[in-house]
């Protein structure tokens, strides 16, 4: 938690010594009402119910390559825990035309439900319209599970645009437990995946529609079901 505090800690100092320079950095926010939260395929209100809404949004600001964000969702993937936030910094540029690459850390702050928080250290690539992502859990814990450092999350995603304003989605991830984690717990590592489109209204509003899952209900019971998933964005 220490190191990961340290990092947001030195991003934030130099993007604030950026409002000096001759340009400025950049701010970006949004904003989101969804029908559903799922995160890595798991649901992360009500499990018993298709319908449990969520708003969510969150800002971000960057400076030549270097950007800190915070994003923010209510949930209640615990009782009397309400809200999630998320506290994220890292570096991104492109190693040639059209191949990108994103390294950082993220910070997942349960506010009324510590035994949750999670630290993650992340690298992605991308082409095109496609990305890879690998995030390695550093700290003790993984989302409350105890001896959760080493947990790896493989992210596969794709987003095409088909006509101008739609653009179809597509996702595929991978939870791999560490074993000590699978010896305490009945827990499997599992798969999840997400089909769906989004489509851009102009002036910064989308709406988008998926069904987003995950595999492995034996052990996880039904907040890894298959949910229909609408939402309506907001950019700024």
């Amino acid at each position: 938690m220490k190191k990961s505090l340290v990092c947001l800690s030195v991003l934030a100092s130099f993007v604030g010594a950026a409002a000096h320079a001759e340009e400025a950095p950049s701010v970006t926010a949004n904003v989101t009402l969804t029908t559903k939260y799922k995160y890595r395929g798991q649901d992360q209100s009500n499990i018993e119910k298709n319908v449990a809404p969520a708003i969510q949004g969150g800002f971000d600001v960057s400076y030549q390559g270097f950007y800190i964000g915070n994003w923010n969702s209510s949930i209640g993937l615990v009782p009397g825990t309400d809200i999630e936030m998320d506290l994220y910094g890292g570096y991104k540029g492109e190693i040639a035309p059209d191949f990108g690459f994103d390294v950082g850390v993220l910070r997942y702050q349960y506010p009324q439900g510590a035994a949750l928080n999670t630290t993650e250290l992340y690298g992605a690539l991308s082409w095109k319209f496609v990305s890879a992502k690998l995030s390695y859990n550093a700290g003790d814990r993984y989302f409350g599970l105890e001896e959760g450092r080493g947990t790896l999350y493989v992210d596969l995603s794709a987003n095409y645009e088909v006509v101008k304003g739609v653009t179809l989605n597509g996702h595929l991830g991978y939870t791999n437990l560490t074993s000590d984690t699978k010896a305490l717990y009945p827990y499997k590592s599992y798969m999840d995946y997400k089909v769906g489109a989004t489509y851009d209204f102009g002036s910064g509003f989308s709406a988008a529609a998926a069904y987003v899952g995950a595999n492995e209900k034996e052990s996880w019971g039904d907040g890894n079901k298959g949910r229909f998933i609408v939402s309506v964005t907001k950019a700024m």
